[in-house]
């Protein structure tokens, strides 16, 4: 038996053509495979690959206007536009002057006017679309754009599906690609703020050059093509910033009026609020527990003051006791040795004894005076004997062993000064005087410094370091002494006034030698040795190999320096012909020593920083 056939529903399906068959079809059907459909007045041409054509609008162009027309329009992409790839605009000129060109239309009988005829307006709708900067130019000020904002009611009555719209509109301009989408109300704060950061960051490729008003090359000359250029870009600028406030206005009314920006702001205020109530409950737990602990430490105070008052209450009560009991116990051995006769019969051992009574009752405690009592009770004068060379052996002994204690002190305090003593020798004080005269009164840390130039210079510096105190005291010491008379300042004159007697028998005493170093040379200005004592001993520490430089001598060396400078061919001996009776060899000595001073001076001051 045959199984019953049941009859199925037709199902209508799209073919499109394609392959190398069609393609030859295409060809040999050339203008034939194009149709016309008459409607109205207007006459509409249905091309293949669904290019439209409207010859009524075709018609109605001027060609002197053709930059005001719609040049998607005019080769028929008008459902197109944008969306329309290169392939497409060729084929759609090709197609539309195989039926537009004048000769074609001449063939068929058309008068046709050639500065007139609208076929110029197709051949510039290619020149600009047919070329990617004109169409680049020609899509950004794209009439059939929409460039408006929501109205609120549309915003009220939809938000996400009104503001996709604008934004999908207006993502054609960016810059980037995978533009982010406006999401919907499920839509994590991640991406609601990926999508804001994009837009508030937008790039638009957009550019207005298409609308200038005038062309830089119909410009007579340079002149006049630069001026239209700059007046051109002015406007471009102009456009282009009205273009980022309209997408920026179109950001602003979509973050302003999103359900979701609402809510989040709603949950970080809650989040604040709730962060905020409990800083300030864990701030009043804290507060409660101080108090607390407060409280508990005000009660454990009390209780401990009360137990010290105890204590020190029990502690007075037992003094009473035991001065009352060491009362009764030197009344007992008073009476004791007043009924015995104070021990002796002899007058003046009577008189004697009376006074030891009285020492013995001041001199031993309440323990020792019972044990003393009963002993006298028990053995009489013996005792009483006993107890007195007992307690002067006592009294003799803790004098000896204080009399050593304190010899002991003195001894070492004698040895803490001869070790002071010994480190200020005949270099070290001569030290002393040099670096108190290398820093002035007004030196920062003063005595710090001094104290660590001496540890670096003197000999004796690594047995012991020099301290700022010891440094002060030394300085106050010579200061108050008559230090005209001392061996050493004679010890000084003498070396230096040998020195100058070796160079210049003729050499005046120099009161005062005012050093400068200019910046060239050190960077920095040296010091001022203004007063006696430098000046004896920058004199004793003066090579004796050449003569002591005078001020006006140190003048016309620093002026020297300053004229010629460092790239001065054969500089040093120009310095040395303007400084009288010196050699070259002299003023390059001379620059070195003041040089090492400087930064000896500024080496001490960084360590002591």
């Amino acid at each position: 038996m045959h199984p019953i056939c049941v009859p199925l529903a037709l199902v209508t399906r799209k073919i499109q053509r394609v392959g190398y068959t069609y393609l030859k079809l295409k060809q040999k059907l050339d203008l034939k495979n194009s149709f016309s459909c008459v409607g109205g007045e207007e006459e509409v041409i249905f091309l293949e690959d669904n290019f439209e054509i409207d010859e009524g609008y075709l018609k109605s162009l001027d060609p002197k206007e053709w930059k005001d027309q719609d040049h998607y329009a005019v080769l028929g992409l008008k459902h197109k536009r944008f969306f329309a790839t290169e392939e497409d605009i060729r084929r759609a000129y090709r197609k539309i002057v195989l039926l537009h060109h004048p000769d074609k239309r001449k063939a068929k009988g058309e008068e046709i006017k050639i500065e007139d005829d609208y076929f110029t307006c197709i051949t510039k709708a290619y020149e600009v679309l047919g070329t990617t900067k004109t169409r680049k130019a020609y899509d950004s000020i794209d009439p059939e754009f929409d460039n408006s904002l929501p109205t609120l009611q549309q915003i009220e009555k939809n938000f996400y599906e009104t503001f996709q719209k604008y934004f999908s509109l207006n993502s054609r301009w960016s810059q980037r690609k995978n533009v982010p989408s406006l999401g919907n109300e499920n839509s994590s704060r991640e991406e609601v703020d990926a999508f804001y950061s994009f837009w508030y960051d937008f790039e638009s490729w957009r550019e207005f050059s298409y609308l200038d008003e005038e062309d830089k090359e119909k410009g007579q000359d340079r002149e006049e093509r630069r001026w239209i250029e700059k007046q051109n870009k002015i406007l471009r600028i102009k456009r282009k910033k009205e273009e980022m406030a309209r997408i920026r206005s179109l950001v602003d009314l979509c973050y302003n009026n999103d359900p979701r920006i609402l809510k989040f702001k709603k949950e970080d205020k809650d989040r604040k609020l709730a962060a905020k109530r409990a800083k300030m409950d864990a701030v009043q737990a804290v507060k409660a527990q101080e108090e607390k602990i407060l409280k508990e430490a005000q009660l454990l105070k009390a209780k401990l003051d009360l137990a010290e008052q105890k204590r020190i209450e029990q502690i007075r009560i037992e003094k009473e006791q035991q001065k009352r009991a060491l009362k009764k116990e030197r009344k007992s051995l008073r009476d004791k040795a007043k009924e015995s006769n104070f021990f002796s019969n002899d007058e003046n051992e009577r008189v004697r004894n009376m006074e030891n009574v009285e020492k013995i009752c001041e001199l031993l405690k309440l323990t020792e005076l019972q044990d003393a009592n009963k002993l006298i009770e028990e053995n009489g004068s013996e005792a009483f004997y006993k107890i007195l060379t007992d307690l002067n052996k006592k009294i003799e002994e803790e004098r000896l062993s204080s009399l050593k204690q304190k010899n002991s002190n003195s001894l070492e305090e004698t040895s803490r000064l001869n070790d002071k003593n010994d480190i200020w020798n005949n270099d070290n004080t001569q030290l002393l005087i040099k670096s108190v005269n290398l820093f002035p009164a007004g030196t920062a840390q003063r005595w710090e410094v001094i104290a660590t130039f001496m540890n670096q210079h003197s000999l004796t510096a690594g047995t012991r370091k020099f301290q700022a105190k010891d440094v002060l005291n030394k300085a106050k010491n010579l200061q108050s002494a008559d230090f005209s008379q001392s061996l050493l300042k004679q010890h000084v004159n003498q070396a230096a006034f040998e020195s100058f007697e070796k160079q210049k028998k003729d050499l005046k005493k120099v009161d005062k030698a005012d050093i400068t170093v200019s910046d060239e040379i050190s960077g920095d200005i040296s010091h001022q040795e203004n007063n006696k004592s430098s000046v004896d001993i920058n004199k004793n520490n003066v090579n004796e190999t050449f003569k002591v430089w005078t001020k006006e001598e140190q003048a016309l060396l620093e002026q020297a320096i300053k004229t010629y400078p460092i790239s001065t061919p054969d500089r040093w001996d120009k310095i040395a012909e303007c400084v009288p009776n010196r050699t070259k060899k002299d003023c390059l000595r001379r620059v070195k020593e003041l040089v090492e001073r400087v930064n000896a001076k500024k080496q001490v001051k960084q360590i002591s920083k």
